[in-house]
């Protein structure tokens, strides 16, 4: 448990420090869905109805900013074979890095998403569903973001690379995310839609790090 706990505080003093986590996550979020309004105009009807995409598109991309990041620099100088040869399984360490790549990517997006959810005249009846849907759903983006990361970690600027290795693989959170918020305005039932992306989830949890610690001993030897 102490050891989780140092490696977990680990990343989360270099994510801040190097000032690719929340940061520059959260100032893209911003800037693209305020870009929005100017790009379609100022109705707000229309707005509305592309305000639960518009969120979720925004949030999948500013999480893809700083995947490239999550395993590289331990690679480059060694850390990363230290630690693989620590007692903690290596399926440990990568979802401890990407939990920590969620607190400071994904939470300040979910924190800052009813904020902006206001630019694009979003239903009140929706924030609720966007805020849990955004809880749910953003894990899985960093947890498929490690898998990415595993398999470009040896790559010299690999991020673009990274990057169409893991869209398609966001494509199911994204739909059923969306979903969520549009049913919720549309005054549908909203928890069909709510489970299948906890379903999501769930399973990108339980596999994501066996995955990508197998593509990291790939690399490793």
């Amino acid at each position: 448990m102490s050891a989780t706990f140092a490696v977990l505080t680990r990343e989360l003093r270099l994510a801040l420090r190097s000032g690719g986590g929340a940061g520059l996550g959260l100032a893209f979020f911003l800037i693209v869905v305020m870009l929005i309004p100017f790009g379609v105009g100022p109705v707000p009807h229309l707005l509305a109805q592309i305000a639960p995409g518009t969120l979720w598109i925004a949030a999948l991309l500013a999480c893809l900013l700083s995947l490239d990041r999550l395993f590289q620099a331990d690679f480059e100088d060694g850390t990363l074979d230290i630690l693989a040869l620590s007692p903690m399984p290596l399926e440990g360490l990568v979802a401890i890095k990407a939990f920590a790549h969620w607190l400071t990517t994904g939470l300040p997006l979910v924190i800052a998403a009813p904020i902006l959810g206001i630019t694009l005249n979003l239903p009140e009846n929706a924030y609720w569903w966007l805020i849990a849907s955004l809880i749910v759903g953003t894990p899985a983006l960093s947890f498929l973001g490690a898998i990415g990361a595993a398999l470009t970690v040896g790559i010299r600027r690999g991020g673009l690379l990274l990057s169409l290795l893991v869209l398609p693989l966001y494509i199911p959170t994204l739909i059923f995310g969306a979903r969520c918020v549009t049913a919720a305005i549309e005054g549908v039932d909203v928890m069909p839609a709510f489970l299948l992306l906890a379903g999501v989830t769930l399973f990108t949890l339980a596999l994501t790090p066996i995955a990508a610690a197998a593509a990291l001993r790939m690399h490793m030897r």
